[in-house]
């Protein structure tokens, strides 16, 4: 990895002056690898211009090749499309900082290209994030950029990649730059903005039994433990507790855990705390990380990045966003429920073909929170499909609190002669046209019913 950057490095410190056009991806991972881009072209007085978009496709290099910048800055996409890039872009020299599998490993004159997958060491790089692998770079690059540590993991968190080998290194360097503490403390989402009743209520990491989507089992449960949940009339969040109302409830999920095929002190787990972050929305890594893809989700990435570089007018749009997307993920899942048993199912597949009724952009994130939520056995593979505004399908494919099957592979073979695939072998997601929408579902029920 570390001859793909310096080679990389040499090449950037050849380039003239003039105006570069950076290119990345609109989730999480995207808007904190362009954010730790944009502080490193800042640093050394770079021009550019900032393009964020859903996908690579054909007709995005076709518009990118009559962009007049020379070079092009690719983060977090391009790897899985180095031969169009090269057919639309062959005039123009290209850098990719991405970490999704490539096409074809062949040597373009005028690409440079750093991913884990062309590392002779790649095994112990495979879990490292476009913001990630951008990071590197920037820190090479700079050793001042080392203050941009704590956006690679952010953008980690959100690419649900783990924290050990590289990634180890870069959340450290977060740790030693002060932009992070690490905390031990209950695995769930919104403890730093939820009201303890909906804390519990939409926690599926930990699922815990009678109490995960369970208004009513919530309220049985809190007062049954014997917690002190209300304050002035207003139910408190979990960072209100006292220590001992604290430990009645870790003591209280534990035991409701007990006899399920999880082990209890699952629930226990490493909270990331950004230390420069003052609002509650923004404190918890996870849910910053939450708050940039759903400014991404809802077609607002710009907002992300403002976010990521600290303009307060952005955070403070960035939280009505969050507001809209979580109406919009409460929908998402109502139809999800009321339509549960008209899904398409088979012995070790979902397909959940929601049309017109997701957003495409949310396709990915309901499979992820369905995918964790216990409504199907382990190893359940499911596939999200939602129609887009350009005449196609978007897909998304995740699998019951992970499974052995390699996803990617599996999608690939769906979609081959007449659909797009890229991703991971934990998740995944690509596009058809509609036009082939029962062709697809007709493949994926073959293709997935043979499986094992």
């Amino acid at each position: 990895m570390r001859s793909l950057i310096e080679k990389a490095i040499n090449e950037f410190n050849s380039l003239d002056n003039e105006p570069l056009l950076l290119v990345s991806h609109l989730d999480c991972d995207g808007i904190t690898a362009a954010s730790i881009m944009i502080s490193a072209l800042n640093r050394r007085d770079k021009k550019f211009v900032l393009r964020i978009v859903k996908q690579l496709n054909e007709n995005v290099l076709k518009e990118l090749s009559l962009e007049k910048h020379k070079t092009i800055l690719f983060t977090d996409l391009g790897s899985g499309y180095t031969n169009l890039i090269n057919k639309f872009l062959n005039d123009k020299k290209i850098f990719i900082f991405d970490h999704h599998l490539p096409d074809e490993v062949k040597d373009y004159k005028n690409i440079v290209h750093v991913n884990p997958h062309l590392s002779k060491e790649k095994e112990n790089l495979l879990n490292l994030s476009g913001s990630g692998i951008t990071y590197l770079f920037a820190k090479s690059l700079d050793k001042n950029n080392i203050n941009l540590a704590h956006l690679a993991v952010i953008g980690t968190i959100g690419d649900m990649q783990g924290f050990h080998s590289v990634n180890k290194e870069i959340l450290d360097d977060a740790v030693n730059q002060g932009k992070i503490t690490i905390k031990r403390g209950l695995k769930m989402f919104g403890s730093q903005t939820r009201p303890l009743n909906k804390l519990l209520q939409y926690s599926t990491d930990p699922y815990i039994p009678g109490v995960t989507g369970d208004e009513e089992g919530t309220f049985d449960f809190l007062t049954q433990s014997g917690i002190n949940y209300l304050e002035n009339g207003k139910i408190k969040k979990i960072v209100d507790l006292s220590d001992e109302d604290l430990k009645k409830l870790t003591t209280a999920i534990i035991l409701r855990r007990l006899g399920s095929e999880k082990k209890p002190e699952d629930i226990f787990g490493d909270v990331y705390i950004l230390n420069e972050e003052t609002e509650d929305v923004l404190k918890d890594a996870r849910e910053f990380s939450t708050l940039l893809n759903c400014c991404g989700r809802l077609n607002k990435p710009s907002i992300g990045i403002g976010v990521c570089l600290g303009n307060q007018i952005f955070k403070e749009k960035a939280k009505e966003l969050l507001k809209q997307y979580k109406l919009e993920l409460i929908n998402g899942l109502n139809w999800f429920y009321s339509s549960k048993d008209k899904l398409l199912h088979g012995d070790n597949f979902i397909i959940v073909n929601a049309e017109s009724k997701i957003r495409d952009t949310l396709i990915g994130t309901l499979m992820s929170i369905i995918s964790r939520s216990n409504v199907y056995k382990d190893g359940t593979v499911l596939i999200g499909m939602a129609y887009t505004i350009d005449n196609k399908i978007k897909l998304s494919m995740r699998s019951c609190n992970h499974s052995n099957y390699n996803l990617i592979e599996l999608l690939v073979k769906i979609v081959n002669g007449y659909g797009e695939a890229g991703g991971h072998k934990e998740a995944c997601g690509g596009s058809i046209p509609i036009e082939n929408e029962q062709e697809f579902i007709n493949k994926a029920k073959e293709i997935l019913s043979k499986i094992e």
